[in-house]
């Protein structure tokens, strides 16, 4: 009997020990973190169990990981969606993710042909990525039979002068420019983009008409910067407004703080009237507030700048170097770099708290583009999204941080909807959705970059996903994963 229950005992001890343990719920699981999806309106302590890319549970009961995420006192939200990026390099994407950044799309600029966009992603992309049809490269190559395909090739920024950037098309160019954008929709371009300021004096009103015409056949929005006028004249919002209502191409307004200027709440104001009357139009703002463009643009080499933005050249740094500008200095890089970036500290606080107070203002980076650590750039590239949370949302107390969360992805994935079905599992944390996630600490998030020191990680951010693969943790950006995909418009043959 004995020799029975030692023989019973070892063959149960062998069963609990070839056992399989308990699987888990899921591959991953973010645990006891406060989810806020901004399209429902939850806002609760939950669970969330990611599966094949997706979000497969949001539960109020504990799940189990096989990779376990506490995000404990922390808020769980979308990954932020940046529709106004110019710094698609694996440095700009490096520091973009450590700011809470899953998807980096340039739609003020574009690029053409629309696949040229991301070369320096050929290794692969930490981020999402994707740009609009660039109307100003699609004119380069009808103007002067070549050009660019984007703001930059290699290392080699454009200068937007010349004959494309100064001399209106004749009927038949701009039927050449209009055939060369429908192919850029029909590659894939998320919208056409219209740096309509830096041609001011070349873009006819029938060269903008056919811009905004060959949007609406193809219901794809146009993202402007409007032709800039002294101290926030609201006139060139007035153009794309008119142009936008009479043809129904949805219109995008890029900067609205940084065109308006003082005068932010009569621009909103012929915003909300327009929608009232049915126009389809949406805008941005930047959490930074100086503005960020080359030093050969056309406001600063054909217009009298000083008096539009009410400043004077000790108000300007060189990017490349944080260096303030004295008029010699200005004139010296005006003729010996004429592609270099200059900041232009013009925006008042007060302008950026009135705009991110309107209901759906976008938050957008404008970030200017990296390649190396030891050439600066702006601090909109590492700061743009932790500066809004951080500073206008925890400290200032300008809106709720569920209605902060739908500014810096929900609105974005929305709008975007209506050109590429891609963004219908964005800027939600819902099941189904893409796993694109942020997690980080609502007390501790904020910027640390500033001008001069742009490269400078935000605080507060413990963990940001990509198609449910953490791209950031606890100790920093997780090298070697490149899980971005190009996003392209729905229009794509």
């Amino acid at each position: 009997m004995v020799m029975i229950n030692k023989r019973l005992t070892a063959l149960l001890l062998a069963a609990v020990w070839m056992a399989p343990a308990h699987a888990a719920d899921y591959p991953t699981v973010i645990s006891h973190g406060r989810v806020i999806d901004p399209e429902s309106g939850l806002d609760a302590v939950r669970h969330v169990g990611i599966r094949d890319g997706k979000i497969a549970a949001i539960s109020a009961d504990p799940l189990t990981g096989e990779q376990m995420i506490d995000a404990s006192g922390q808020v769980v939200a979308p990954g932020f969606i940046d529709l106004h990026s110019h710094t698609p390099t694996q440095f700009g994407q490096w520091l973009n993710v450590q700011d809470g950044i899953t998807t980096q799309l340039d739609l003020e600029a574009g690029a053409f042909p629309v696949l040229a966009y991301g070369d320096h992603f050929a290794g692969g992309a930490r981020l999402n990525f994707g740009a609009s049809v660039g109307h100003a490269f699609a004119r380069w190559q009808v103007i002067e039979g070549a050009g660019m395909s984007y703001a930059f090739v290699g290392r080699r920024p454009g200068k937007m002068g010349g004959p494309a950037w100064l001399q209106p098309a004749t009927a038949a160019q701009i039927e050449q420019i209009a055939a060369l954008l429908q192919q850029g929709l029909d590659d894939g371009g998320l919208g056409i983009g219209l740096l309509l300021d830096y041609m001011t004096a070349a873009v006819s009103p029938a060269e903008l008409a056919m811009v905004f015409d060959v949007a609406a056949r193809n219901a794809a929005p146009v993202f402007v910067h409007v032709r800039r006028g002294s101290r926030g004249d609201p006139a060139g919002l007035a153009e794309v407004l008119a142009e936008a209502e009479r043809s129904g191409a949805p219109l995008y307004v890029c900067h609205i703080t940084h065109n308006a200027m003082g005068r932010i709440g009569e621009w909103l104001a012929m915003i909300d009237a327009a929608r009232a009357r049915g126009v389809v139009v949406a805008t941005e703002t930047l959490t930074y507030g100086a503005g960020g463009t080359t030093i050969s643009a056309d406001v600063f080499t054909r217009r009298d700048w000083r008096e539009l933005f009410a400043i004077d050249y000790s108000d300007v740094q060189w990017v490349a170097t944080g260096e303030w500008l004295t008029e010699t200095s200005w004139r010296r890089y005006q003729a010996e770099q004429p592609h270099g970036m200059v900041n232009h500290h013009y925006v008042k606080e007060a302008w950026l708290e009135e705009a991110l107070a309107w209901p759906e203002m976008i938050v957008s980076t404008d970030a200017l583009p990296a390649f190396d650590r030891d050439v600066l750039t702006n601090p909109n590239i590492a700061g743009s999204f932790s500066r809004f949370l951080g500073h206008f949302v925890r400290e200032s107390g300008l809106m709720s941080l569920s209605d902060a969360i739908a500014r810096t992805s929900y609105l974005q994935a929305r709008w975007m909807e209506q050109v590429s079905s891609e963004f219908a599992g964005k800027g939600r944390l819902q099941v189904g959705a893409d796993a694109d996630i942020v997690v980080f600490d609502p007390q501790r998030i904020g910027a640390a970059a500033d001008y001069g020191v742009p490269y400078r990680p935000s605080t507060g951010i413990s963990a940001v996903l990509l198609g449910g693969r953490l791209l950031v943790d606890q100790h920093g950006v997780v090298e070697g994963r490149y899980g971005g995909r190009r996003l392209l418009g729905d229009g794509a043959r």
